[in-house]
């Protein structure tokens, strides 16, 4: 059973990480207005987050969505850091995921089949002969419950759904409430909270887009990334794990040293090749229902830092490989291949069918439950 981890280790972390005084002029808070309608009739509503630092953040609740997030560089100047659309028009017409909650299952199935206590299941195939991030209408195309919240400096949004019984494939009836916060010290925190009434495989994820550089970067390759990781796990030419955990040692893959994401990208081999650059798990050296410091994001030009800290055992390090120019953004930027990274925290791929990898399932009278946490600084 997976349990919650107490609020006093989370504030315990961001008290080592320091925080950054008040800005001046700002209104902290949640805002929210109307953003247009879904093809049902359905009002869709985008939030605005200010935190006391100035950072901002706005978020819909159409696929638990970050439109923007904004981050200062070393001289203080804030600039969009993520990757997105001016309109839910675009989102709803054709997007890779951008910004969005992941589910029920993050990342791939392979052949959208698995068994569970001697019943077979068949889910939604998205991915060629493969099941991803929860299918065809997986929670990055579901209208969320929506509600702001400000807790002290603390400002965000709990989202929840209903994920029911046989949706996508799925078993068991889901209650899922997810909750971004954004802190007075420049952190974007991630809570996943979910039950069941059915043993059901879980995997919850988020999967923004970013570029450190600011919106004009049409290109990620530059940032420098460290990921604590020893072992990764390989992916056949279908992008599903083999089963192995590899050693990073004398591969691409090793980025316990911070390296920059472009140096080795296209060094050669199977894997590279296989995933069209980085598109693979890393696995984590956690210690369980803590929040670990599993990466570290140094973007150059800007000075801007982003660190990654989670519970969770993976981290799918994702260089943008299929992004290819076809996809006009926000502001009208087009978004070239390569141009934006994910850092995906989650369990690994196809974990119900391997059985060596740690459980993703879910029974009733368990408490599914997830942090992940966004710091961003400068210098």
């Amino acid at each position: 059973m997976r349990k919650f981890v107490t609020i006093s280790v989370i504030f315990t972390c961001l008290f080592l990480f320091g925080c950054e005084p008040q800005a001046p002029d700002v209104v902290a808070g949640v805002t929210s207005d109307s953003w247009g309608r879904l093809p049902d009739g359905r009002e869709v509503t985008l939030f605005h987050i200010v935190s006391p630092s100035g950072m901002k953040m706005d978020v819909t609740n159409y696929g638990g969505i970050i439109t923007s997030l904004t981050a200062p560089d070393r001289n203080g100047k804030f600039d969009d850091i993520v990757l997105g659309f001016d309109s839910l028009e675009s989102y709803l017409e054709n997007t890779p995921y951008f910004g969005a909650i992941i589910g029920r299952y993050g990342n791939r199935i392979a052949e959208g089949r698995f068994s569970l206590d001697g019943e077979n299941y068949e889910l939604a195939l998205n991915n060629g002969a493969n099941h991803l991030h929860g299918g065809l209408v997986g929670f990055d195309k579901v209208l969320w419950d929506a509600e702001p919240f400000s807790d002290e400096e603390n400002h965000g949004v709990i989202f929840k759904y209903e994920s029911a019984d046989g949706e996508e494939g799925y078993p068991g009836n889901l209650s899922v409430e997810v909750k971004y916060r954004l802190t007075p010290d420049s952190r974007v925190v991630f809570s996943y909270k979910a039950t069941t009434d059915k043993a059901t495989p879980v995997n919850l994820t988020q999967h923004t887009y970013f570029n450190l550089a600011g919106p004009a970067s049409n290109s990620i390759l530059g940032h420098e990334l460290m990921i604590t990781a020893a072992e990764f796990i390989p992916i056949d030419s279908n992008m599903i794990p083999t089963g192995e955990l590899r050693a990073v040692d004398g591969t691409p893959f090793d980025f316990r040293k911070p390296v920059t994401i472009g140096e080795r990208i296209n060094a050669g081999g199977k894997q590279l090749e296989y995933g069209r650059g980085y598109d693979h798990n890393f696995v984590l050296p956690i210690v369980a229902t803590s929040l670990n410091l599993v990466a570290r994001v140094f973007e150059p030009s800007s000075g801007r830092i982003m660190t990654v800290i989670t519970t969770e055992p993976g981290l799918q390090f994702y260089s943008g490989n299929f992004l290819d120019g076809t996809l006009v953004g926000k502001g009208g930027v087009v978004y070239e291949h390569r141009s934006g990274f994910c850092l995906e925290t989650q369990h690994f791929p196809d974990s119900p069918n391997q059985s060596a990898f740690p459980s993703t399932i879910l029974r009733p009278g368990e408490t599914y439950s997830s942090h992940t946490m966004y710091a961003f600084t400068a210098e």
